[in-house]
């Protein structure tokens, strides 16, 4: 069975809104768990977590969510509603790449790409896009490669990159989309210099059926990263992934075992699933 990868949001409070919010949004969109700590829904298909985590890190633009709309009508709603208490970082508009798009930052923090596209069979609407930046800027192409190496249920569906009289670097990643056990990602590099990077206010989760799975997925993505606490590491470009067992949310979900799961992986760096009974 693949692995199941979805995005977590970092939030201080507002988990239980925002999700309300989201969902507002979309067709097809539903909330399936919920509790003080976390938010899990499908937006379009796309599963999403919220974490409140308190304040110790803040979403940033380096993983945002890019959404294909059908519509010019359709692009003009999610954008008048993440601009209602946001704000744009690029304004809607035409460009080289999109008759109609904008990138905007909605009231929580979360920032969104919103781009007039039809949806082609198989295409995800909503997929987290990865923005290489600063120290790692022009490595995009090279993450896609590496991350499709690891997920053994990959593609890559294609990458753009400038050209000769093209105003970025030669070879640098315009654009490139990829798939990881059936779960769609973007990723393109950021030129300039930028207030933000990869941090753990984005993060991929991957959802892991037994310990073999776990060792292999943390080996492999903390190789020249950096191992973090309860299941957290970033990986050798700066990208942060939680490496968690599936058996975890019966675990947390039943006043009976919650608390001892809960105090064994708080000590725990790489989840060890017969230390959390």
């Amino acid at each position: 069975m693949a692995n199941q990868l979805y995005t977590c949001l970092w939030f201080n409070g507002q988990t239980a809104e925002a999700a309300e919010f989201y969902c507002s949004l979309f067709e097809q969109s539903k909330i399936v768990a919920k509790n003080p700590i976390i938010s899990k829904f499908e937006l379009a298909g796309t599963t999403i977590k919220l974490l409140n985590g308190g304040a110790l890190f803040s979403i940033n633009p380096s993983i945002s969510l890019f959404v294909r709309c059908e519509t010019k009508a359709e692009v003009e709603k999610l954008w008048n509603a993440f601009m209602d208490g946001g704000k744009a970082m690029m304004n809607l508009d035409t460009y080289p790449w999109s008759e109609y798009y904008g990138w905007v930052v909605d009231k929580y923090g979360m920032t969104w790409q919103l781009y007039l596209s039809p949806i082609q069979a198989g295409e995800q609407k909503v997929i987290p896009s990865m923005l290489f930046t600063n120290e790692v800027y022009g490595r995009a192409e090279e993450a896609i490669r590496f991350y499709s190496s690891v997920f053994k249920e990959s593609k890559i569906f294609f990458t753009d990159v400038y050209k000769d009289g093209e105003p970025q670097p030669v070879g640098k990643l315009k654009f490139g989309s990829f798939e990881l056990n059936h779960a769609q990602f973007a990723a393109m590099d950021g030129p300039g210099n930028h207030a933000f990077q990869f941090n753990e206010g984005v993060s991929i989760v991957v959802e892991c059926e037994d310990q073999a799975e776990i060792d292999y997925y943390w080996e492999q993505l903390s190789n020249g990263g950096h191992e973090g606490q309860c299941g957290w590491l970033k990986d050798k470009f700066g990208v942060s992934w939680q490496i968690v067992p599936i058996v975890l949310n019966q675990l947390m979900g039943n006043p009976v075992t919650a608390e001892k799961a809960r105090n064994a992986f708080m000590r725990m760096k790489k989840f060890i699933i017969q230390d959390l009974y």
